[in-house]
């Protein structure tokens, strides 16, 4: 008895079926890695801020110095100011003024270079190289100026102006973060980052109190800013400047 053949009959599958299952694969993007985000190398880099009226950024070094550079990363000059160790920087129109860990803030005159040295006087606890300013934003008048509290307890901001001889802290403000190492005050909140914790704080004013954290890439953050354009960057003790689009690091509130 002879085997009888089976016809197999296959169906043709449609394009469109084809698409649609690929078009509802996930995706996996790749994690863009801390060399894709680098857009400069300088030195113990420990603050930064950026400068709308030139469209440039300050970086402030652990030595005494400070950068301009572009968005894009390319230096376009570097000022020795002296022995400071300076750990962060407001830019204005016609001065800088540098946050010096020991207890005092420079101005410098963007145009001459020269500077002016003001001792912070009238705080509660006395600052030292344990307890030193770390980051400094400026919000009006007042400059706010963050510790490097080596316990939450001891997390506070101080609140500064400007005189003739130093800067008067007016108040001090408990935020409860340890190692506050880089502050910006920006869209009606300070954004304040913690080295030793990895995480980006928002910290509420009016509500005083973090209202949202997020966790950061692990390195040595020093230092924070926001330009025009919708980037934040980051600045890495151990010698980069960072560039991220903000929404990277930051989901919308």
């Amino acid at each position: 008895m002879k085997p009888t053949q089976q016809t197999i009959s296959i169906q043709p599958i449609l394009l469109t079926s084809i698409l649609t299952l690929l078009l509802n694969l996930p995706i996996f993007a790749k994690e863009p890695s801390y060399e894709e985000h680098q857009i400069a190398t300088i030195d113990e880099a420990s603050g930064i801020d950026y400068c709308s009226d030139s469209d440039t950024l300050i970086v402030a070094n652990d030595e005494g110095s400070f950068y301009e550079i572009t968005p894009k990363g390319e230096i376009l000059s570097r000022h020795k100011l002296g022995l400071f160790d300076l750990e962060g920087v407001v830019c204005e129109k016609e001065k800088l003024t540098f946050a010096v860990e020991g207890g005092a803030l420079l101005e410098v005159n963007r145009k001459s270079q020269q500077s002016l040295l003001l001792p912070v006087r009238g705080q509660k606890d006395k600052i030292n190289k344990d307890s030193g300013i770390e980051g400094i934003t400026k919000i009006g008048d007042e400059y706010y100026l963050s510790i490097q509290a080596k316990k939450k307890k001891n997390g506070k901001i101080l609140v500064t102006i400007k005189e003739p001889t130093q800067a008067h802290v007016k108040r001090e403000i408990p935020i409860k973060i340890v190692d506050a190492s880089g502050m910006i005050y920006h869209n009606g909140l300070l954004y304040i980052i913690s080295d030793t914790k990895d995480t980006l704080y928002l910290y509420n004013l009016q509500q005083k109190q973090i209202i949202q954290k997020y966790p950061l890439p692990k390195f040595d953050q020093e230092g924070i800013a926001f330009d025009n354009a919708g980037n934040l960057y980051l600045t890495d003790d151990k010698g980069a400047v960072l560039r991220y689009n903000a929404t990277e690091l930051l989901p919308p509130l």
